[in-house]
């Protein structure tokens, strides 16, 4: 459908997933929406595809649905996107840690037996844990409107004056700065088992993190709620199941969405936008644009605009870690060595708090881990359309690779060129994942990696391959997230809303800063 000049209401640049739940909210609220995507297909890292294997069908990205599932955007999408074909998949066992020798602890979603697990491998940690789900469960109301909410705004106001009515002013401040806490510290202090610790301390590096960050206990803690309450669910088909649900959605409400789409320019008029001009010369009006983007492509490339403070701030936005994917075709179904994993949705590789600080710190000075920290996901154990009968797909993020590679931590890749070092850590990557499988040689059939350029050159706004829209650390988050002088994606440039992971609340597939946007457009 072609899209004529000043027909819309609001237009959408980026089809990921806050651009998609943007757009679906504003449509079902009657408005006009254009979604515009430089790509040949929408949902950014909403990605499903045969990479390896004629009928295997592999999310080359993004995967798990936790966040959107439990967030105000799945609630409120939830039905209409159903009767358009998104449906969940689960497991009662969202995930697992691997160590090195074979040992394993399996969350399940039944907290009784978590606490029995847990404190059967030291006395008293799973009563720790049972307290720390327990009070993030208390918290709840106020932690995820802190977490996901317009933090500029009248209503944030009120919640933290009730915090204040409720805990005190000296409470509340006690509150905040325990919530500061590092997700080491957490740890080893409060569980004694080297199995409790190791299976949560991989989860920061899924929020951007390290087990030394500001921030990260809090976060680990939400994640242990999250796991245990809701799973770990898949989208059946594949993420690029959700984002075709999502079209259907758009359209049924009459927006329009376009790939191919690129836009060069945001126009603007005595400081209001007026809508955008594509890079083919066509030009499309509209008093509204919401910009799914990160900094550098919103203020280095759309924007011609004098705004100096926030091109200052672009200078020294930071982007965090790369991301590394590893897919394989399987033969059948894995046999893991150390029993009770068949089912598991995602289980980490990884031997401890100390091991993943060493491999997030090894990335973040530009060295290949000589140990990554390994994710590996089990999709077609919860999804069995995405692989032929009797056959299995692994789904492989390392969340701790280099932007760019200056050295390797191993010792023995020389290459400092993605291009050339990817197969080579991959090869470190399968034979840490072959040591764990039975015969993982003879059941593999394909595989495919994807560096953290590669990602990049699939999506530009991936900086590094960084899918986590900047570093999260605490100076990049919350009420400073892009910028230290940001308010709620909105800027001097009238009708622009700046939304996206590298906007509060920041990344993941909740939908959070499309869905605040949204409702402040009266969605």
């Amino acid at each position: 459908m072609a899209a004529d000049p000043g027909k819309f209401d609001h237009i959408i640049i980026g089809s990921g997933i806050n651009g998609l739940v943007a757009a679906s909210l504003l449509a079902l609220k009657g408005a006009r929406v254009l979604v515009l995507e430089r790509e040949d297909r929408i949902g950014g890292c909403l990605y499903t595809d045969e990479i390896t294997l004629p009928g295997f069908r592999h999310d080359v990205m993004a995967a798990t649905f936790v966040l959107f599932m439990t967030s105000p955007a799945g609630a409120a999408l939830g039905p209409h996107l159903a009767k358009h074909g998104f449906e969940y998949c689960h497991s009662p066992h969202p995930t697992a840690v691997l160590r090195p020798d074979g040992q394993a602890l399996v969350l399940t979603m039944d907290q009784t037996l978590n606490v029995s697990k847990f404190n059967a491998l030291a006395a008293g940690d799973g009563d720790q844990h049972a307290r720390d789900v327990g009070q993030i469960a208390a918290d709840a109301p106020f932690l995820f409107a802190l977490l996901g909410g317009n933090l500029w705004s009248w209503a944030t106001a009120k919640l933290l004056w009730g915090q204040v009515r409720k805990r005190g002013l000296r409470g509340l401040a006690a509150w905040m700065g325990s919530a500061l806490a590092p997700a080491r510290g957490w740890l080893e202090a409060n569980y004694q088992s080297p199995l409790v610790q190791a299976l949560w301390a991989p989860w920061v590096l899924h929020c951007g993190l390290t087990p030394e960050s500001a921030y990260s206990a809090q976060m680990g803690k939400v994640i242990a709620f999250a796991l245990e309450a809701a799973g770990a669910p898949i989208a059946k088909g594949g993420a690029g199941q959700a984002a075709a649900a999502f079209r259907g959605l758009i359209e049924a409400q009459g927006g329009v969405i376009r790939t191919g789409a690129d836009v060069a320019k945001i126009t603007t008029r005595d400081g209001r936008v007026t809508g955008v001009r594509l890079a083919s010369g066509e030009a499309i009006a509209s008093k509204s644009v919401l910009a799914s983007v990160a900094p550098s492509q919103l203020y280095g490339r759309l924007l011609d605009v004098n705004l100096p403070e926030d091109h200052a701030a672009v200078r020294q936005f930071r982007h965090g870690r790369g991301n590394f994917q590893l897919h394989y075709a399987l033969d059948r179904v894995p046999e893991w060595l150390t029993p009770g994993l068949a089912d598991v949705a995602l289980i980490h590789l990884s031997d401890g708090v100390d091991s993943v600080s060493k491999s997030a710190n090894e990335a973040e000075r530009g060295m290949l881990p000589a140990v990554p920290t390994i994710c590996v996901g089990q999709p077609s154990r919860l999804d069995p359309s995405r692989c032929p009968d009797g056959k299995a797909i692994l789904w492989l993020q390392i969340p701790d690779a280099p932007r760019v590679i200056k050295g390797d931590a191993g010792g023995e890749i020389a290459a400092q060129d993605w291009d050339i070092a990817r197969e080579a850590f991959a090869d470190r990557i399968e034979a840490i994942l072959a040591s764990h499988i039975k015969d993982f040689d003879q059941i593999k059939l394909a595989c495919r990696a994807y560096s953290p350029a590669d990602l990049e050159r699939m999506n530009c706004n991936l900086v590094g391959g960084d899918p986590y829209g900047g570093a999260c650390s605490l100076d990049q988050f919350f009420i400073w997230r892009p910028f230290a002088h940001s308010t709620n994606g909105a800027g001097p440039v009238r009708g622009l809303i700046h939304i996206g992971a590298s906007t509060h609340p920041g990344p993941g597939l909740g939908g959070g800063s499309g869905f605040n946007a949204a409702k402040r457009l009266g969605a």
